[in-house]
């Protein structure tokens, strides 16, 4: 599927959810004076204007990122990245989390993108050229069984579909656990919507059946508009960072007595 482009829903409630893990799993990360693979399996453009036509035809940069900016220390290491894309691109850029992980990486780091997508794939490789790294415009799953387990093996992957093509509801359990086979070690991270109607629900089943250890991790908001099918934002975690399912638990606070408060 070629129709996905994320502008729409860049900085939306779900990107704060999976954007503030992601920084924080990767500031404790690089903490150990060790390399470390990062690889994303459905990369985007890496870099979003929010005062993008796109972005500001749906509205959920203003119900999410506009909001939720308040909720986070100036410490955070997600307040951390904003502030210096900020003032790099201005107030009004958002850093996707290929450009969240290459600002939390180190020299040592290697970072592998995929993005299947055009003109999405050129966007990307324009916005991450002050990085660097590697870009590959092929299909994410591809990339992950093909590159797992990465040099250096302690690493991270991320997997951020978009979930139109149905079918990814139910291919997901088997691939994730076909790369966890393959790569033990490695740290994985799955980001779900949570939709009207849970079609997820079966998937994460099968995911807790195949893989017991890991964590899942959800959160609840009100839909952006009237009539969005978006109603929470979900992570499953393999071998997650120690000290992840404290934060998760932080993050979850800030959602239930934040997300659903009015403007």
């Amino acid at each position: 599927m070629l129709s996905y482009q994320h502008i729409y829903h860049a900085g939306n409630l779900a990107d704060v959810h999976k954007h503030s893990m992601l920084a924080w799993a990767l500031d404790y990360m690089t903490a150990k004076d060790k390399p470390l693979s990062y690889l994303e399996t459905h990369a985007g453009r890496g870099l979003y204007d929010l005062t993008d036509a796109a972005a500001l035809k749906t509205g959920e940069a203003a119900q999410g990122i506009a909001r939720a900016d308040a909720w986070f220390s100036a410490d955070h290491p997600y307040t951390q990245v904003l502030g210096r894309i900020r003032d790099k691109h201005g107030s009004d850029a958002y850093p996707g989390s290929p450009v969240i992980a290459a600002e939390s990486l180190r020299p040592m780091d290697s970072i592998t993108l995929s993005e299947l997508h055009p003109q999405e794939f050129a966007a990307l490789k324009q916005n991450m050229s002050p990085y660097g790294g590697v870009f590959k415009q092929m299909d994410g799953w591809e990339m992950a069984l093909s590159m797992c387990p990465p040099e250096p093996r302690r690493g991270f992957l991320l997997i951020d579909p978009s979930f139109e093509v149905k079918s990814d509801y139910q291919t997901i359990p088997r691939t994730i656990s076909q790369i966890h086979r393959k790569w033990g070690v490695g740290v994985i991270m799955l980001w779900y919507p949570i939709l009207t109607g849970a079609p997820h629900e079966p998937m994460i089943g099968a995911l807790q059946s195949a893989l017991p250890e890991a964590v899942t991790h959800e959160v609840s908001f009100p839909p952006a508009r009237d009539g969005h099918r978006m109603v929470g934002s979900g992570l499953f975690v393999v071998n997650p960072p120690y000290g992840f399912q404290q934060e998760a638990a932080r993050i979850s606070a800030l959602f239930s007595s934040r997300a659903g408060s009015p403007m």
